[in-house]
């Protein structure tokens, strides 16, 4: 497939600024559902203003950073484990926001960051694979200022289910899936330790739309990351599965 073919199967209206990104790009360094336009999403929930200091939270190939960067001006950590830095920080010179940006290799347990140090915490795609403990959160908050922000964008439930899979899934369930809430799971998830306010707790308005039209767009051309996660989101219909998005802030 050709990089424009590419870029008219991606144009989508709901993340205008995303739209002024290759599709090629986005194809090239994804990992899950679209993190620009999760991370577009997101931002319309924060305050994010030039000069913050943000940390990217489990950013992948830094896709979300490159973005955050260069649409608000805020100065960003991209710090991933499985993505090393060298890899990120080629990217990085090639979107000119190497001024901006700087990739970090940690692992979420041991973050070598001051306490208070960031204006933001963010993680696009990626919280749900260490942020379920009940007490992550009490370390994880530490690194932003009091009163600074917290979001997160990932995939999710509708609701809370007494067993999984729910039956029209069972063809497609992978065990892993279980870290995948709903929006009300992780308001009660984060409001319960005291130390934050949630702002917003919601499932991403055509969040599943927005997840299987990157999916085909991807296996039109590549076959990555295949026709059965679209398949599954097909027979879904939005029932079940879509993206969560959580935002807070964290208290005095």
């Amino acid at each position: 497939m050709d990089d424009a073919e590419l870029d008219l199967l991606l144009r989508n209206e709901r993340y205008p600024r995303s739209g002024g990104y290759s599709g090629r790009w986005m194809v090239d360094g994804g990992m899950g559902p679209n993190p620009v336009w999760q991370a577009e999403a997101l931002a319309e929930c924060m305050r994010l203003e030039p000069g913050m200091r943000v940390l990217d939270m489990g950013c992948g190939t830094a896709l979300s950073s490159i973005f955050l960067a260069k649409e608000f001006g805020v100065e960003v950590w991209a710090t991933d484990l499985w993505v090393k830095p060298d890899e990120n920080l080629r990217r990085v010179v090639e979107a000119q926001v190497e001024d901006l940006i700087h990739p970090i290799h940690a692992e979420a347990h041991t973050l070598p960051f001051a306490e208070e140090f960031f204006d933001a915490l963010i993680s696009i795609g990626a919280y749900h694979y260490f942020g379920t403990d009940d007490l992550y959160l009490g370390y994880y908050s530490r690194f932003v200022k009091r009163g600074g922000q917290l979001g997160i964008s990932q995939p999710g439930l509708a609701e809370e289910y007494e067993a999984l899979p729910p039956p029209h899934l069972a063809p497609y369930w992978k065990w892993d899936f279980c870290a995948w809430h709903s929006p009300d799971w992780w308001r009660r998830h984060w409001e319960k330790t005291g130390l934050v306010t949630v702002e917003v707790a919601d499932r991403l308005p055509d969040g599943w739309r927005d997840w299987l039209q990157w999916n085909e767009a991807c296996d039109q051309d590549s076959g990555t990351p295949g026709r059965e996660e679209a398949q599954m989101l097909q027979a879904d219909a939005g029932q079940t599965l879509g993206l969560t998005r959580l935002t807070a802030h964290r208290n005095p």
